[in-house]
């Protein structure tokens, strides 16, 4: 596969000095930028799919008139944290 290129980054000399000094043994600037590029993208899409669930479920509820309180929701994973299934 073909690679691309990520236009250039300009940043104060401290942010640098900060990437630079975390960076892991053998690991290098571009390495880095690189994994956290990947960890940002997947952080975002997840969040993306978090709100879209979350939206779903609202739609559905309305949909049903079915809702649940806070304080049932949180009893039944506390049961589901303490082993305590149904």
């Amino acid at each position: 596969m073909k690679t691309a290129t990520i236009p250039a980054l300009r940043v104060e000399p401290q942010l640098r000095e900060a990437a630079q000094s975390v960076l892991a043994e053998g690991e290098t600037l571009s390495s880095f930028l690189e994994e956290s590029l990947k960890a940002n993208i997947e952080r975002r899409l997840h969040h993306q799919a978090f709100i879209a669930r979350g939206i779903a479920s609202r739609d559905e509820a309305r949909r049903t008139g079915e809702y649940y309180s806070a304080e049932s929701v949180l009893a039944e994973l506390d049961d589901i944290l303490n082993g305590k299934f149904d």
